[in-house]
């Protein structure tokens, strides 16, 4: 198991990539709801 989470020594880039992509998914998601209400006002 701690295998698969080193990456063959690439760990940091590869967890790292998944991090920045899913935080800038959220913050997207985030934006179009907050996009959404000041439209709606």
């Amino acid at each position: 198991m701690s295998e698969f989470f080193a990456m063959g020594g690439y760990a940091f880039y590869i967890w790292g990539s998944y991090g920045v992509t899913f935080a800038l998914l959220g913050l997207e998601v985030v934006l179009l709801l907050k996009r959404k209400r000041e439209a709606k006002a």
